[in-house]
């Protein structure tokens, strides 16, 4: 079982770590919207830069969402995990493999909308496409062994 200060080191990584990978998606976001009006302007900045961002709304607004979701799923996480009742190493690790899991998902949807023919679905050219490959290969390796070892160690506790 965790102590109260152990289980606070914790919980602050994944509160910090979920708002940076939420602000990722919110960049993502400013990139969505730029794509859809065709131009970079902020009001009230004045001026605008007449450019057409690559990509698809569908690819932007997965990297949006991408960010922001897993974001709030840290934060979620680390609510749980005085619930959860896990040892210090093993709500260590798990936080870890979150955290992990939060940053390759949104960075890999991002070669998505930045770069034609990379959405990373298979291993396959281009470079731009094998990055997002792995990037969600690792994410989802690290995603489901958290998932499985909460259930796991928590049902043993029911």
């Amino acid at each position: 079982m965790m102590e109260g200060s152990e289980l606070r080191a914790v919980q602050r990584m994944l509160i910090v770590q979920g708002g940076y990978v939420m602000l990722l998606g919110f960049v993502a976001g400013f990139g969505f919207v730029f794509y859809l009006i065709g131009s970079i302007e902020l009001w009230p900045i004045p001026g605008k830069i007449a450019v057409q961002l690559p990509g698809t709304d569908k690819a932007w607004r997965m990297s949006h969402m991408e960010g922001v979701l897993n974001g709030l799923l840290l934060w979620l996480v680390a609510a749980l995990q005085p619930a959860m009742a896990l040892p210090v190493a093993t709500a260590r690790r798990i936080a870890r493999m979150l955290v992990l899991t939060a940053w390759c998902f949104p960075i890999a949807s991002l070669f998505d909308a930045l770069f034609k023919d990379s959405r990373g679905l298979k291993f396959a050219a281009p470079v731009t496409n094998l990055i997002p490959f792995f990037l969600f290969y690792v994410g989802i390796i690290a995603l489901v062994w958290a998932v499985v070892e909460i259930v796991v160690r928590v049902r043993k506790q029911v």
